[in-house]
C-alpha cells in the first residue's frame, strides 16, 4: 500500500501535468485522478476510530452489581473493654476490605478473596459499641475484627435479642396481664417438670382456685 508521503508526490506530479495540458479529455482525465488521490490522502490522515465495546452500567448510570458470600460462622472472645471477632479467611488484601461500623452494627466486607467477595455483618449487636475505636487487623489466614464497647461489661450475645421476661409498657397497668406471659414464656422454654407446675397453676387460676396464678411457686 502506497504511503501517505506517495500520495503526495503523484499530487504533485499530476498537477504539474494539468498545468501544461492542453486537450480536454486529458484534462479531464487527470482531474479526475487529482480527485481520486486527494480522496486517498484525506482518508489516510484520518485516524480511525477505535471500536469500544459498550459497558451496559455505564449505559443505564448503574453500578455494577456485586455478589457477597455471607461469613455466618465465626468464632469470638471479649474481656471487659471489647470484643473480637475471628474469621477464618485466607489471601485477604487489607487495602480491599470495607468496613462500617456504627453504635449498634457492623458490616466488613472482604474483596476479590482469591475471586470472591465475603461478608461478614451483624445488623443488631447485643449492646452499644464505639465505632471510631473499633479496627480490623489482617492476618495471614485470619482476620480479627475488634469492637470496643461502649461500656464496661460481659455481653451474654454478640446479637440482640429481645428481652422476653419484661413486660411491655401496656401491661404496666394490668400486673396480671404481664404474669400470665412470663408464665407462658416460662411453659414454651422450661422442662416437663415446669410445664406440669404451670399447667396446674394455669389450670387451678382459671377455676378459681388459686387467685394467683404464681402462689404454686412460692
Amino acid at each position: 500500500m502506497a504511503s501517505l508521503d506517495d500520495y503526495s508526490q503523484d499530487l504533485e506530479e499530476l498537477r504539474h501535468l494539468q498545468s501544461i495540458a492542453k486537450r480536454p479529455r486529458v484534462l479531464s482525465l487527470i482531474s479526475g485522478e487529482i480527485a481520486s488521490l486527494e480522496n486517498k490522502i484525506l482518508k489516510a490522515a484520518t485516524p480511525v476510530p477505535i471500536a469500544r465495546t459498550p459497558n451496559p452500567a455505564a449505559s443505564n448510570g448503574k453500578a455494577p452489581t456485586v455478589n457477597y458470600i455471607t461469613l455466618g460462622s465465626f468464632s469470638w472472645d471479649q474481656d471487659t473493654d471489647k470484643l473480637k471477632l475471628y474469621v477464618s479467611l485466607e489471601g485477604v488484601d487489607q487495602e480491599k476490605v470495607d468496613s462500617v461500623f456504627k453504635e449498634m452494627s457492623v458490616d466488613v466486607k472482604f474483596h476479590d478473596v482469591q475471586g470472591k467477595n465475603y461478608r461478614c455483618a451483624i445488623p443488631k449487636l447485643n449492646k452499644e459499641i464505639v465505632p471510631e475505636k473499633s479496627k480490623i487487623t489482617v492476618k495471614p489466614n485470619k482476620v480479627i475484627i475488634t469492637l470496643h464497647k461502649a461500656s464496661k461489661g460481659n455481653w451474654m450475645d454478640l446479637h440482640f435479642k429481645e428481652d422476653k421476661l419484661k413486660p411491655g409498657m401496656d401491661k404496666e397497668k394490668d400486673p396480671m396481664a404481664g404474669i400470665m406471659d412470663l408464665m407462658k414464656n416460662m411453659y414454651e422454654e422450661g422442662d416437663d417438670e415446669m410445664k406440669k407446675t404451670i399447667a396446674k397453676a394455669w389450670t387451678d387460676a382459671r377455676s378459681g382456685k388459686a387467685a394467683d396464678p404464681m402462689s404454686s411457686f412460692r
